[in-house]
Formats: C-alpha cells, structure tokens, sequence
C-alpha cells in the first residue's frame, strides 16, 4: 500500500484521536485543510479511513466526522504471565474489541479465541508479546527469542497469522507504561517502577519513554550484586532469590511459631495475615519491606526518579509502603514512593499500547510515500 505523506499524517492523528472532522484533523496534522481533503479522501479511497456522521457547529454548519476504516485492522497483546495468560485485541485507536484469560500452557487457545473473535476481515497489523525476560532475537535474527519464555512462546506463535509483524517486550516495562498513562505515575514523565513478586524487576521511564538500554536489559536489578561483603561473593541473581516469594515463604516458615496457626502458602496469604494484625506475618513483612527500601534507594541513588511506584505480587500491597519509605529516607534523598493501581491487567494494558503504536507504524511507517 502506497500512501502519500499527508495521508500518513492525517492517518496517525485520527488514529490517536478516535473520530475527528476535517478542521481538528488540519490542526493536529498541522497541514492545510486543502491537503487534509485530499488526504482524507485518500484514506477514504482505501477504506483506511470512514465517514462517522456529522457534528454541528456553533454557526448552525455541520462538518462530518471521520473514525479509521475498516482496512485500518487491529493488534494483539499477549501478557505471557507466569501462570495466568491475558490477551487483547484492539483497534487502532485503542479500542478494545476482544480480550481473553487463560493458563499459561493454554496460552495459543487464549490466542486463537481472542483472534476468532476480532471483527471478520479486519488485518492483524502487529502482536506484541509481554514475557518476564530480556527480548532477544534467534541467531538468524529472523524472529524475536526470548529464554525463559521460548516454548511457551513457540506454541503461542503457532496460533498467529503468518507475516504479522511480532514483538517481544519485558513485562515490567509494559506494566510502567500502564502506569504512565493510566496508574499512579498518570502527570509524571520520569519514574520507577519497581516490581516485587515472585521475581523482581525495574522499569525505568524518562521523558515519558521507557528506558531499555544497550541490550534491552535496563532495570533487570535480579543482576545487581548481592551479597555483597568481606565474607560473601555475589551470586548469578543472587538479589532476586533473597526478596522473591518463595525466599520471603520460607523466610516466614522459618519464623512461625507452634501458636501461629496454619502457615501460610503463598504470599499473598501471608500478606493478608500481616494485615490482620498477625504477629508473626507482620514482622516478616516489615522485615520484607526494609528489603524492598534498600533496593528503592539503590535505584534512587543511580537514577534519582522522584518517584517509585511498587508493583508485583507483594509490592503493590500498601502494608509495605510504611517500611519501604522509612528505609529509603534513611538510606536516600527524598523520593515519593507509591503503590500500582493498574493491578493484574497493567501488564497486557500497557502491551496493548505498544501494540497499537506498532499497527499503526506499519501502516503509516513501512511505506513508501509519494513524491
């Protein structure tokens, strides 16, 4: 497909504003409105753009409204969690049409019923694929790769349209765009976002972008060195096996007590116990949260972000919120520190994003314009 370079531009505004007449079209475009009528009528031409109705205006004349065609089609986002699988499809403004929650060995049927359910015809522009690792790509460079990920990754594939661009990004950063543009971080460009769970994890954003480094790996604190003294020599991921989940259940294994009760299996369990006023759990989950304050104020003390938002299993829990500000005000200069609100979803939402912003470059990027 051969588009102009107005039409290119009059498209990645609509597509960014949903439905819009000619006159907004012309201002966002910054392009005469001569050049937008042509440009519009060009989309039209090619279905990549509809006539939507007509709005009034305050001198009692109409002017139509526009919205993306049929042709403009739609993306998918994958969130290949660590036991559960969440998939959207949406179109190129954003608009949700389909989504799906399934296991994560199940992660091609979630895929293919999220797929089976996009409106008929629509092309799949793009696929971006959430996995908790470094995105890489194979040795013959021809598909993005990812280790941990990989045959759950291969088996997903499988249920994609042949020729879809596909996109590997790490979690984490998925998670921290979510939060940029609809979490606790929503008026603030610069920020971390710390994610503590099973495993841990940092995104960093800077001017509103994600920063990801020379190979893809900013923010994958698991590697700093940890323990780190006389007497120790770090080991490979050392810091993300000390504030995991499962360290912090054997941890709280460690401390229970004959009067306890029953101990608690999971973290969130024992995060609830905590909240209840459990002795026990309470102390584990201070302990825990001076923890998480430490690696807060690491990350302070290289980026100074001015924010922090906790994310993951246990960080987004607010009982650790006390802990981790007491520790890195003792450790660091002043940060604001606050939970995630995206939850569970943040992860596919901020996918989805990065989803359309791939659909619509391959509509408007990966063509030649005419001269």
């Amino acid at each position: 497909m051969h588009l102009s370079e107005s039409a290119r531009v009059v498209f990645d505004v609509l597509a960014g504003t949903g439905t819009a007449t000619r006159p907004q079209l012309a201002a966002g475009a910054g392009l005469s409105k001569p050049t937008v009528s042509s440009a519009v009528a060009e989309l039209e031409a090619v279905e990549l753009a509809a006539h939507s109705g007509r709005a009034s205006g305050g001198t009692g004349r109409s002017a139509a409204i526009y919205r993306l065609g049929p042709a403009a089609g739609a993306v998918l986002a994958v969130d290949l969690g660590p036991a559960v699988t969440r998939v959207r499809g949406c179109a190129l403004d954003g608009t949700l049409l389909a989504e799906g929650t399934g296991s994560r060995p199940d992660a091609a049927d979630t895929v293919r019923k999220v797929l089976d359910a996009l409106p008929a015809g629509a092309p799949l522009r793009a696929v971006v694929v959430a996995v908790g690792d470094v995105p890489t790509r194979d040795r013959a460079g021809e598909r993005p790769a990812t280790a941990k990920a990989g045959p759950v990754f291969d088996a997903m594939a499988v249920a994609l349209p042949e020729g879809v661009p596909v996109h590997l990004e790490n979690n984490v950063n998925c998670a921290a765009l979510a939060e940029l543009h609809e979490g606790a971080a929503v008026g603030r460009d610069t920020f971390g976002y710390l994610r503590i769970g099973v495993g841990i994890g940092l995104a960093v954003v800077i001017g509103g972008r994600v920063l990801r480094g020379a190979n893809g790996a900013a923010g994958e604190v698991a590697r700093l060195p940890y323990p780190w003294d006389d007497d120790r020599a770090p080991r490979h991921e050392g810091l993300e096996q000390r504030m995991g989940s499962r360290t912090l259940l054997r941890r709280a294994a460690e401390a229970w007590q004959d009067g306890d009760g029953p101990r608690p299996r999971t973290a969130e369990r024992l995060v609830a116990l905590a909240g209840q006023g459990h002795a026990t759990a309470g102390a584990v989950i201070a302990s825990h949260a001076a923890d998480v304050g430490r690696l807060a104020a690491a990350v302070a003390a290289v980026l100074d972000p001015g924010l922090i938002v906790l994310g993951g299993g246990t960080g987004a829990d607010p009982q650790l919120l006390p802990g981790v500000r007491a520790e890195l005000a003792r450790l660091s200069w002043p940060t604001e520190v606050v939970s995630s609100v995206v939850g569970d979803t943040g992860t596919v939402a901020g996918a989805s994003r990065l989803a359309v912003a791939h659909g619509i470059q391959t509509v408007t990027g990966a063509v030649r314009a005419k001269h």
